[in-house]
This record gives C-alpha cells, sequence and structure tokens, in this order.
C-alpha cells in the first residue's frame, strides 16, 4: 500500500471537523473515571466544539480576541482548544504551575478578553491576575467554581454553555474561514532565561508540522488506527501540535494520562503506539529499568549488558557474525519483557523539548524500542526534524529537517530554519522579532551541523555555550548528559564562563542516596550528608569517572551539593523539563565563586 498523505487544509478547525465527519461514532478522547477509561466520540467532540464556538460569540467574542485556556490536560482541553478557533478567536495556553505573577504577564502581554479555567484549585491561583487585568472579562469554569465577587468580570459554566447553545456542527464548519496565514495560537515560551515571550503561531505552521509528522510515520511506521497517551503539557508547544493537533491529522485516539506516577500503569493499560517525550523521562526510566533488572540477578543482568553491548555496535555499524548469538538470546529472552512493559504496540517513542544523550537513545534502541529524537524550538510550531528508520537512525543526530523545511548552518555554525512551520514573530515585541527572523530565515540560537546523510546534529545552544578564561569554548549540556546517565548524579548543571576550568552544581539521586546511608550506617538526611566528606566523595567519584571520557578543558574539578532538587515549583526547571540556568545562577553564584578562591 502506498504511503498516505495528509490532504492541505485551510486550517486546523476544518482538520478536525474532516477527521469527525469521517470517524462519526469511533473513540477519539479518552480520561479515567471512577477508575475506568471512558471516551468522547468524534461526533459527540465535534458537537460540543461546535457549541462552545456558538457560546463564545454570544458572548461578545469576535475574530481575533485571545483566550487564555488554564487547565490540566483532559477531554475538555481539546475541545475548548478547537472551541476557540473555531470562533474565530486565538488561544492563549497557560502552564498550570503558573504563579499569579506569571498568569497576570501573559494576561496584560496578550490582552486576553476571556479565560477558561478547569479547577477551582487553579482558579484560586489565577482569579487574582484576572481581577486585576486590563482586559479579561469573562471566565468560564470547566468544573464547578464559586464565582469571584466582583462586577467587572462575567463567570459562566462550561458545560451549561455547551447546553444553551445547540450543536450545529455543519454551519461551524462552514464558519471555519480562517487561511493558513491567520493566528492560531499564542504559545508563551517556558522562558529559560528572561520573561516568557508569546509565539506567535498561525494555522499554517501547526500544519506544516502535522503534515511532515504524518509523512514520517506513513512511509516508515505505515498509517494506522493510531493511539497516544499525552502527559506532557499541552500549553506547551510541543504537546500541543505533537499531542494533539498530530494525532488529530491522523485519525487517532488520545488517551489523557492520570499523572507522571502513574505513567507506568497508563502505558500498560492504554498500550500506545506512538508516544511524545521528553528526555528527562527517558532518564528516569532508563534508571528505573536497570535497577529493576539488576534485582532480577545475574541473568537478567547479563542480559541487559548484551543487548546495550551488541546495540552500541549495532549503532556505530560495527556489528558482526559474532554478536549473532548474543541477539538471538536477547531478541528471545529479554526483548519481549520490555516490550510488554511499553504496551506491547509502540510503534515509536518520539523525544523531543531539550537535547538526549546519545546513550540513552542506543539504551532503548537495544532494547528494542524505536526511538526517535526530534529537534524543533517553541517558534517552528515546533517540530524542525526527527530521525527516521528510513534515513538510518544514529542517536547523536536528530534526523533530517521535515518535509517542506530549509535547514542551513550559519557561517558561526548557528542553526537556520526557513519554511512555512516559522512563526510571524513575537506578540507585541518588535525589537525580539527583528533579532531572531531575518530575510525569513528562524536564528535558533542552536549551534550545529548537517551529516553526509542530511541529519542535523546539534552541538550546543548557541548562548549557553561556555567561554573559559583562555578562549576555549565548552558546551554545557554534553557534560550535564554525561553526569545524569551516572547512578549516583540525578541533576546537574556546569559552571565557568569566564574561569579556569569547569564547575558544578549536583543533585544527588535520592535512590542511590538511600542505598549508600543503608550501607554506611547514616541518617538519610539530606542537610546532615552534605557535610558528610565521605558521602561527597562518593559522589566525586561518579565525576571522576565522568572525566575520563572529557576533554581537559571540559573537566569538571569541583562541585558543590544542591540545597534541593531542580523542580518546576522552585522556578529552577521550565514545564517542559530544561534547567533554568540564569535562576540557578542567582541561586549558587557565590558558592561556585569561591570555588575558584579556595
Amino acid at each position: 500500500m502506498p504511503p498516505r498523505q495528509l490532504e492541505h487544509f485551510p486550517n486546523l478547525v476544518t482538520m478536525f471537523f474532516t477527521r469527525a465527519r469521517e470517524k462519526g461514532d469511533a473513540p477519539f478522547l479518552w480520561a479515567k473515571s471512577g477508575g475506568r477509561w471512558q471516551s468522547t466520540s468524534w461526533a459527540e467532540a465535534a458537537k460540543a466544539v461546535a457549541s462552545l464556538a456558538a457560546a463564545l460569540r454570544a458572548l461578545g467574542l469576535r475574530a481575533g480576541d485571545r483566550v487564555m485556556l488554564v487547565s490540566e490536560n483532559r477531554p475538555e482541553w481539546c475541545i475548548s482548544d478547537l472551541g476557540i478557533m473555531a470562533a474565530g478567536c486565538v488561544t492563549v495556553p497557560t502552564y498550570i504551575t503558573n504563579t499569579e505573577r506569571d498568569h497576570q504577564h501573559v494576561l496584560e502581554n496578550s490582552g486576553a478578553c476571556a479565560v477558561i479555567v478547569s479547577t477551582a484549585k487553579l482558579a484560586r491561583v489565577l482569579m487574582p491576575a484576572v481581577l486585576r487585568a486590563s482586559n479579561a472579562r469573562i471566565v468560564i469554569g470547566i468544573d464547578e467554581q464559586k464565582p469571584p465577587q466582583s462586577g467587572s468580570t462575567d463567570f459562566h459554566d462550561w458545560r451549561t454553555l455547551i447546553a444553551e447553545h445547540t450543536a450545529d456542527v455543519a454551519a461551524a464548519e462552514a464558519a471555519a474561514t480562517a487561511t493558513r496565514d491567520d493566528l492560531a495560537c499564542i504559545i508563551y515560551t517556558s522562558g529559560t532565561g528572561g520573561s516568557p515571550r508569546g509565539v506567535m503561531q498561525h494555522h499554517g505552521a501547526i500544519l506544516h508540522n502535522v503534515n511532515g509528522c504524518c509523512t514520517v510515520i506513513s512511509e516508515d511506521f505505515g498509517w494506522d488506527d493510531e493511539i497516544f497517551l499525552s502527559f506532557l503539557p499541552l500549553s506547551h508547544a510541543y504537546e500541543h501540535t505533537g499531542g494533539q493537533h498530530f494525532p488529530i491529522g491522523l485519525g487517532g485516539q488520545i488517551y489523557y494520562s492520570e499523572g507522571l506516577d502513574k505513567l507506568a500503569a497508563n502505558i500498560e493499560e492504554v498500550r500506545p503506539t506512538i508516544m511524545v517525550v521528553v528526555p528527562r523521562l527517558f532518564e528516569v526510566l532508563r534508571t528505573r529499568i536497570t535497577k529493576g533488572i539488576e534485582k532480577q540477578g545475574r541473568l537478567a543482568t547479563f542480559l541487559l549488558d548484551r543487548a546495550v553491548a551488541v546495540g552500541t555496535r549495532q549503532a556505530a555499524g560495527t556489528a558482526g557474525l559474532l554478536d549473532w548469538p548474543s541477539r538471538l538470546l536477547v531478541d528471545r529472552l529479554f526483548k519481549p519483557k520490555i516490550g510488554k512493559r511499553f504496551g506491547g504496540r509502540l510503534k515509536a517513542m518520539v523525544s523531543g523539548g531539550a537535547p538526549l544523550n546519545p546513550e540513552v537513545g542506543t539504551f532503548f534502541s537495544s532494547l528494542g524500542l524505536c526511538f526517535l529524537q526530534g529537534y524543533g524550538q517553541t517558534e517552528a510550531a515546533p517540530v524542525i526534524s526527527c530521525n527516521r528508520p528510513a534515513a538510518g537512525l544514529k542517536h547523536d543526530t536528530v534526523g533530517p529537517p521535515l518535509a517542506n523545511t530549509e535547514v542551513r548552518i550559519a557561517d558561526d555554525g548557528e542553526i537556520l530554519v526557513r519554511g512555512e512551520l516559522v512563526m510571524h514573530g513575537y506578540w507585541r515585541n518588535e525589537e525580539e522579532t527583528a533579532r531572531v527572523l531575518k530575510d525569513g530565515w528562524l536564528h535558533t540560537g542552536d549551534i550545529g551541523l548537517i551529516d553526509e546523510c542530511g541529519r542535523i546534529r546539534i552541538t550546543d545552544r548557541k548562548k549557553d555555550i561556555i567561554v573559559n578564561d583562555k578562549g576555549d569554548n565548552v558546551a554545557p549540556q554534553k557534560i550535564e548528559g554525561m553526569l545524569t546517565l551516572q547512578p549516583e548524579i540525578a541533576q546537574a548543571m556546569i559552571a565557568g564562563d569566564r574561569k579556569p576550568y569547569m564547575t558544578a552544581v549536583i543533585v544527588p539521586d535520592p535512590e542511590w542516596t538511600a542505598e549508600w546511608c543503608a550501607k554506611n550506617g547514616a541518617t538519610c538526611n539530606f542537610a546532615g550528608l552534605a557535610g558528610s566528606h565521605d558521602y561527597k566523595a562518593a559522589i566525586g567519584q561518579a565525576v571522576e569517572r565522568v572525566n575520563k571520557d572529557l576533554s581537559v578543558t571540559e573537566r569538571v574539578r569541583r562541585f558543590i551539593l544542591a540545597d534541593e532538587p531542580f523542580s518546576i515549583e522552585n522556578q529552577q526547571l521550565t514545564p517542559s523539563l530544561k534547567i533554568r540556568r540564569h535562576i540557578l545562577r542567582e541561586t549558587y553564584g557565590g558558592r561556585l565563586d569561591a570555588l575558584y578562591k579556595s
């Protein structure tokens, strides 16, 4: 059967209504309720989208008005997003981890005149910002909530609005007249430095991404009834496109995870065919899988070691006939068990949102899981490239560009991108727009190269590159990735700009710490352990193992232990789990500087 091509749609709403018409009563959106997975069909979702669009227009919203969406991943998120766009408005997704100050910034910067919020808990943080906002006058609660005592804000119930406006799907589809150039959403970058900027994503940018991703699935795996498990924040461009609009383009089903703590169980229940993930999750899964297998005894550990060793040689193209017996043993006794833990029908896991250590990709590929690393930015809707089996998987690359995407390398090594996927600019920020968009090319700020097979390889983030006191360039993400592969280390940040050598902030791994305490008869009190010479020396051994594989310039000479893990809550991680270097430098800068004086 020849590969299936995605139709040329004028906008995202038309794509959705087209798929809903084709799929009818087939299941579309799934969520757990009362311990059971329950579905919303395509037809039911289409009616809800049409009703919500009619309700928003009845409330006085007009084409181009911005509507802020604050919700955890759930069917109502998807319906709200599509309903906003079906009304001709612009979705402004925001993170549920936002502070009141964050919400205030997004409300004022976007000029949103309406807000959809899912729960009373989220509303408690949001409402003070809404009441102070210049334009927000309408609040719609998805779950039951207590309206604020304010005459300046109209409060409405999401379900009541839908019930009161009779669904006319055909009329809603006919009213979806947005073009590919029209603004679909403003997605605020998670901000590894400074205040978040609103990226203007037009319908064509996201549709370009969906087309490119559908092409990869169709040509490399076969386009079937795809099952997605959504767990990354839908307010992030990666999940918004890859976990929502991409499945809609494929006519797939979306299951909404119950959360990271239940993700493993959800995977076995849902048995997804495609998973969209971030590297940090895989680093955690790799550690858990390794420890779980080690507890099964010597044979299981031997098989794991053989699988990874053979997989590493296969990735390097050096596997030979002597590897066949090991491959056969691993294929029959080991890989089926791992495959079952991931549901048994997984076509591909696609990693994006941050750089991935190649060793992690090789590890999962060695276990029989197809692991594709992608590359992108919110400013590119967000997918720019993705590894493809047809192009030859190489885990130190992020694959060839998507279809109809131009990529070139500037004289200083910066990756430049051009095509319909590139944003129209930052909302109300002409200065930053002019800085990154030049002659139609998006200046990504990433440093890389293109190999002989047309695959992109990222070497580092241009603005994150450390220049030591001798003028040597050091890529911190490479070193951080190597450190966090050690069982002793959970997280790390490298420093050393304009300094004679590299230093680090290290977060010890809690499971390893518990084991160390039990073995050494120590009390697992982190404040006490931070002053333990033996504890720090044990972590230092992990640093030295990494240093053996680094150049003299890259080696970490000294380190400090973090006061607490890097997290979204303490603002040291972005919602997509990338470290916020400027926050960490503010927190630990004095102690890091002291390492060069003592």
